[in-house]
């Protein structure tokens, strides 16, 4: 009997079967005669650089080999525990999908070079010959380090090594109207006009494969100090085991009564595609663009970015979901309004926000390390940011930004919904990003770092993309925009829409505020009576009486949307609680990811009350 050819797949982000270049070859390839492998190895990595494994550990009295998985600016745990139980759960569904085409996935912990290395000693030790190392190629600092370390164990060992292009985005690497990464515009729209129309662009989805080869008859056992749990719960544990509830936070937010999440959802590619049927046969799709902007509810957006995040589906995908519908090809959303009636507004605004998430993933690829940078994309060192290691009043103001309490509703609101269920919606991320790095002037790295470790559908590109784009150091034409959060809109945007109108969404997760109905106090609660206080029990609350940044707005009584002018006055009342969270400067944490700090000039005097932004409509994620 001759020796076992084993070819090992790394996985990342492609979690899925379905539209996999790499799984779609090997199922070709196993249907020839001759097979160039005759076992395959799927293998999934929990990163130690990006996710705390400690949790993994044998025994409580082992020590892992690992620095902590701490960001570099606020020192927070990089994946918290909403990201790794959705992330838990996608892997987890790829495992059973490839049991039933007849292979499986093994789950390791630990750095991507030497995991690749110690499975190739252990098989030589068995005679059995790896025959290649295959990996999808992803941008990011870390990223492109570990496909070197890989290619450099490969090489050592005699193997093939072949990095494949990643296909889960809307328009493939290959049809991309430039080849040189800096020939990439630094202006959204100049890049969507490259490319348009937008419904031509995509190419079509691969097969699924039916059968793939099974694994090898021996697979070395994951190195110690570790052990690799066998249920998804376990693994959740081990995941969960090394985060406390509340992070580090002294005072964390808590589930208010009655309030429900935005964002039920489980990882994985089986989930990803019923909820893409679902807005498909619920309508929702075709009023996607009307909805967008809404705060409350499941289906005011598509909440695909969780799984395009993790490659559980495809933006190719998507789109081939949305052509079936708008031509009528496929029974699923017949009788749904637009049914075969052609591209509608809500299926073009959605092909827009799939290419927004490509545009991200081009500038990190053109501008590298600079994505962690906070001179941002621009390089702009002119502006004077506070840094909360270097000021106890900043590191404050911090601590009460992460709890959800500035004491500006809007703000408040979302850091809580964020906090306790992962998510919080795009509208929101803008005024939340504003609040910081522009009414506050506070190192944006800082909130880009929380949703590094808080959001379920974290993505690289977009998140660090979109907070330099706010914070006015990125591919952001208008660098002076600011969103007015008690307007919830650019500050002096006349035609900007008030999306919580009545403070619904601020009193579903801001529990103190909900005797109130009376939204200029929603927003603004610091405005509230001295007898409003004493009866709903707020002497003394902080997000009352000591508010981070008194906003000036007037909020007309039953508005609507709309109402009133942004004022102009306004500043800051500090104070606080003072705490160890954001304190950090990246204890014992990765970081490779090239973040340099160069010196710093002074603000540009008057330019943040100088602003004249408009959106024109533009999202920044789903």
């Amino acid at each position: 009997m001759s020796s076992p050819r084993v070819l090992i797949y790394l996985l990342r982000r492609d979690l899925r079967l379905a539209d996999n270049p790499i799984f779609n070859e090997i199922a070709k390839n196993f249907q020839q005669s001759h097979h160039p492998y005759t076992h395959l190895l799927p293998v999934y990595l929990f990163a130690a650089q990006q996710i705390e494994v400690s949790g993994f550990l044998t025994s409580d009295s082992d020590r892992s080999p690992f620095p902590e998985a701490r960001s570099s600016a606020g020192s927070f745990w990089r994946c918290g525990h909403h990201r790794a139980k959705f992330l838990a759960e996608s892997v987890w569904d790829l495992k059973k999908s490839l049991g039933n085409v007849g292979s499986g996935l093994e789950i390791r912990v630990g750095l991507a070079g030497q995991v690749i290395k110690d499975l190739l000693e252990a098989f030589k030790k068995e005679s059995t010959e790896v025959v290649g190392i295959w990996m999808t190629d992803e941008e990011g600092v870390e990223e492109k380090k570990e496909e070197r370390d890989v290619k450099k164990a490969a090489q050592g060992a005699g193997t093939e090594f072949k990095l494949w292009t990643d296909e889960k985005y809307y328009i493939d690497d290959r049809d991309v109207p430039f080849q040189n990464p800096r020939d990439l515009p630094d202006v959204f729209t100049t890049y969507r006009k490259q490319v348009e129309p937008l419904r031509e662009a995509p190419r079509r989805i691969l097969s699924t494969p039916s059968k793939l080869p099974p694994l090898p008859p021996t697979i070395p056992p994951q190195p110690a100090p570790f052990n690799i749990p066998t249920t998804l719960e376990a693994i959740i544990t081990a995941l969960h085991k090394p985060l406390s509830p509340s992070l580090g936070l002294a005072h964390p937010p808590t589930y208010p009564k009655n309030a429900s999440s935005a964002h039920p959802f489980h990882g994985g590619e089986g989930p990803g595609h019923d909820r893409m049927r679902h807005l498909i046969t619920s309508g929702s799709i075709s009023t996607y663009k009307d909805t967008r902007n809404s705060m409350l509810g499941l289906d005011f957006s598509t909440k695909f970015s969780a799984w395009l995040a993790l490659g559980c589906i495809t933006a190719r995908q998507i789109h081939s979901y949305l052509l079936a519908f708008e031509d009528g090809t496929s029974d699923l959303g017949k009788g749904v309004h637009g049914y075969g009636k052609g591209e509608n507004k809500g299926t073009e605004a959605v092909r827009f926000e799939l290419l927004w998430r490509d545009y991200f993933r081009l500038t990190t690829r053109k501008f590298g390390p600079r994505l962690f940078h906070i001179e941002g994309f621009k390089d702009d060192t002119s502006i004077s940011w506070k840094y909360p290691q270097k000021d106890p009043d900043t590191q404050a103001k911090v601590i009460r930004f992460l709890e959800g309490t500035t004491g500006t509703g809007f703000i408040d609101a979302s850091m809580r919904e964020l906090f306790l269920t992962g998510y919080t919606s795009n509208r929101l991320r803008q005024n939340v990003a504003s609040f910081l790095a522009k009414h506050l002037g506070i190192d944006w790295r800082i909130g880009a770092e929380w949703y590094e470790s808080l959001l379920c559908d974290y993505d690289l590109s977009s998140n660090w993309g979109n907070w330099q784009y706010t914070a006015g150091v990125g591919n952001d034409p208008r660098e002076a925009r600011i969103f007015n959060p008690v307007k919830q809109g650019d500050a002096d945007d006349m035609q900007a829409h008030d999306y919580d109108p009545q403070g619904e969404y601020v009193k579903n997760w801001v529990e103190e505020l909900r005797p109130l109905d009376d939204p200029q106090i929603i927003f603004q609660p610091w405005k509230m009576f001295e007898e409003k206080k004493k009866e709903l029990g707020l002497v003394g609350n902080e997000i009352v009486e000591q508010p981070l940044k008194r906003i000036e707005f007037y909020v007309r009584r039953n508005a609507g949307r709309g109402g009133g002018r942004a004022g102009r006055k306004g500043g800051v009342a500090g104070g606080g609680r003072r705490g160890g969270v954001g304190s950090g400067g990246g204890r014992g944490g990765y970081n490779g990811r090239g973040r340099g700090e160069k010196s710093r000039g002074q603000w540009r005097e008057g330019k943040m009350d100088r602003a004249k932004a408009m959106t024109n409509g533009e999202q920044l994620n789903f």
